[in-house]
């Protein structure tokens, strides 16, 4: 039965066990400071968003995606892919240096974005502090392969482990650079509209609330999980102990997430996929 399929993944895979981190939330900011790094991929962006306007809008959608492919049942996440699939089949956009008009569903580009994700969730949930062994890393890496599918990508062109990735992070880095849409990318991420308004500064219009500083130390915690070479491209931010700093940040922030009730820190996917494998078990 469609309600008693487990999805792409399950109890037992990798995937849900690094995808149990409510601390990927710091994750996902820091593949979209990686991910402006490459001229063409944020040419498609910002040619084909409105991410400064609808900030919030697009996260909310792009996580929902995320947990369906996580958390949803098999037939939900090919969904969603068919949904994406065809979005991104319509958008076009200009490369900024050479003026060729190009489509934003490449393989490269894809690619791209893709190892961009799923390799800042398993690194940010294994500096969190999730015990991960290298062989699980690679099983995280081969189970996402899954998900490239769904986007469009031939599995088989997708790295498949610790080793790959970080080959493929090599043979890309040449096309990386810092533009003028990368910073001012960085520096909308690093200082967005917050829809929250607390505190006394509220009523003079301002947003310097609590919020506000909540993520400011998130988004400076991101950045300073950044890889070496990526901080470097970003004019080398951060003082040398900003990859230390970061490391304890994010542990102290699962720390503190784990004492959430678990009801507030899972989604109602997540708990639906929960509620589904528990069926199954008792079957």
């Amino acid at each position: 039965m469609d309600t008693d399929d487990i999805g792409l993944f399950g109890p037992g895979s990798v995937t849900w066990k690094v995808h149990e981190e409510p601390v990927l939330i710091v994750a996902g900011l820091r593949s979209l400071y990686l991910q402006a790094l490459h001229p063409r991929a944020m040419a498609g962006v910002a040619q084909n968003s409105n991410y400064r306007a609808d900030a919030w809008g697009r996260l909310v959608r792009t996580a929902t995606y995320v947990a369906t492919t996580i958390y949803g049942t098999t037939a939900e996440a090919e969904a969603a892919g068919r949904r994406l699939r065809g979005l991104h089949a319509r958008m076009r956009a200009t490369d900024p240096a050479t003026g060729e008009e190009f489509r934003i569903d490449e393989p490269d580009l894809l690619r791209w974005v893709h190892v961009t994700e799923v390799e800042s969730f398993v690194s940010t949930a294994r500096r969190a502090g999730l015990a991960l062994t290298d062989d699980e890393v690679d099983g995280y890496y081969t189970e996402q392969r899954r998900v490239a599918a769904l986007v469009g990508l031939d599995p088989a062109d997708v790295p498949g482990t610790a080793a790959e990735v970080a080959a493929y992070y090599r043979g890309v880095r040449p096309e990386l650079r810092m533009t003028r849409e990368a910073a001012e990318t960085a520096l909308f991420l690093t200082a967005p509209p917050i829809p929250w308004k607390l505190g006394p500064t509220a009523r003079l219009g301002l947003n310097l609330g609590p919020p506000r500083w909540a993520y400011l130390g998130v988004a400076g915690t991101a950045l300073g999980l950044l890889p070496p070479w990526a901080l470097r491209l970003y004019g080398g931010l951060g003082l040398p102990t900003t990859a230390l700093s970061a490391e304890v940040g994010v542990r102290a922030l699962r720390l503190a997430l784990a004492a959430v009730p678990r009801r507030y820190r899972e989604g109602p996917l997540q708990q639906a996929a929960k509620d589904r494998a528990a069926r199954l078990a008792a079957a």
